[in-house]
């Protein structure tokens, strides 16, 4: 090699940062795919992705077969940029000679590659695949010998290099990924996803319909009272009960109601017989898991129950489906909703308004940890039952009461306002206030 002309040595060691390059742009390449594209792409037979996947499968050997041809034609161009210094400049340069090629792998060889296939590395790991895969075979007994030498390092250091759970999502990492899915994922079916996601968060409790608002057939009244409420009901399920909910018998399916037409004079006895089982869930059962139980026992309705068994309020499946989709269908009996935008920017809304509804409809940041109407939350934050025009304010909400009847709160003003470092921290903070 000393007798070579300083014109072939050049070549080799241009060869070889070249060389560097490569493996340095594979590694980066290779790591920077993403597991999932990648997966999807296999699935559509792509022959790139392919290789790519197949060398990924195992990253231990496909670390080595990089690291080993990396550092060998780094060390290889070391000898032979020592040679030229020697010929150029004698022992003096081989000082100098180091500081140059230090640099010129870090720029030509390191950094640039490396920045390249950071930011397109299905352009350089699917080309590159091809090299990397033949030398694997040729030279397969040594990487072996390494990556085993390796390995009982790394169970030594107490890490299983077989663990591939660290390429698993977990429910936070998947939102995260739809959050950045931007406008790849339409807006309603992005919204789907993650209310889909969402569900495990919320419990039967937070959705059901509370026993006072509970629209069903008492069979202590009237028959005529019991016949007006099913003609005006605009619901599929009506629970039949004898005078508390408490006392449920079970539920009648107004599809049912088709076969009294028969019945020369109906009665209650032929309502009850047309009346189904009754099914009860408990108020803590996660949606997600609500939703399969409805699917696995062919229910439509369930009453909820609290830890000692009395009757809180009733779910339907339609319920648990509007959580994912939105609202799909209408109440008619409904003749106004809880909440009503104001010219002035504010909000009437009614007390019994649940807080995820509220924050689902305006895009608020409420507590749901605790109550879960807004009449709740406000007598919680009190700690006493409030007279109209009083004040709450939060760090970035205010309440104005507007009407309390029955020991409860009917209507609130509300509004949002941005938090200030004098105004965060003081929820709870009470004010009397005449209103105007």
């Amino acid at each position: 090699m000393e007798d070579a002309s300083l014109t072939l040595l050049f070549g080799i060691l241009v060869f070889l940062i070249l060389m560097s390059a490569y493996f340095s742009s594979s590694e980066t390449a290779m790591m920077a795919l993403n597991r999932y594209r990648l997966r999807h792409l296999i699935k559509e037979g792509h022959h790139g992705a392919a290789r790519a996947g197949k060398l990924l499968d195992k990253p231990d050997r496909l670390i080595g077969i990089i690291l080993i041809g990396n550092n060998f034609v780094n060390i290889l161009a070391t000898s032979i940029a020592t040679i030229i210094a020697i010929k150029v400049w004698g022992e003096g340069g081989i000082f100098l000679m180091s500081c140059i090629l230090t640099l010129v792998i870090l720029v030509f060889a390191e950094v640039t590659p490396k920045t390249i296939a950071a930011l397109h590395p299905e352009k350089i790991a699917y080309p590159s695949s091809i090299l990397l895969g033949f030398l694997l075979k040729l030279i397969y007994p040594l990487v072996w010998m390494v990556n085993t030498v390796s390995n009982s390092l790394v169970k030594l250091f107490g890490f299983d290099a077989d663990d591939s759970s660290s390429h698993m999502l977990t429910q936070d990492e998947l939102r995260t990924v739809l959050d950045e899915s931007g406008a790849l994922i339409p807006a309603k079916r992005h919204g789907m996803l993650m209310n889909i996601l969402d569900l495990e968060k919320a419990t039967v409790e937070d959705i059901m319909v509370p026993r006072n608002e509970v629209i069903g057939i008492d069979l202590e009244d009237d028959i005529e009272v019991i016949i007006d409420t099913i003609s005006k009901s605009s619901h599929t399920l009506l629970p039949v009960f004898k005078r508390d909910l408490n006392e449920v018998i079970g539920f009648l399916h107004m599809r049912n109601i088709s076969r009294l037409i028969s019945v020369e004079e109906i009665n209650k006895a032929e309502i009850m017989q047309l009346t189904d089982e009754a099914y009860f869930v408990p108020e803590t059962t996660p949606l997600h898991t609500q939703l399969f139980k409805f699917q696995n026992n062919k229910r439509r309705m369930a009453m909820v129950v609290d830890e000692y068994g009395d009757v809180q309020g009733i779910v339907t499946v339609e319920d648990i489906l509007e959580e994912i989709v939105g609202n799909f269908t209408t109440n008619l009996s409904e003749e106004t909703e809880d909440i009503h935008p104001q010219e002035d920017g504010t909000y009437l809304i009614d007390g019994t308004a649940t807080v995820r509804e509220i924050n689902k409809a305006l895009i608020w940041n409420l507590p749901t940890d605790g109550p879960k109407t807004l009449n709740g939350l406000i007598t919680e934050l009190l700690e006493i039952i409030p007279e109209k025009n009083v004040c709450v304010r939060l760090p970035e909400h205010c309440i104005e009461i507007l009407n309390v009847q029955d020991n409860a709160i009917k209507t609130v003003r509300m509004w949002a306002q941005k938090s200030t470092s004098e105004e965060v921290g003081i929820q709870g903070n009470l004010f009397n206030q005449e209103t105007h």
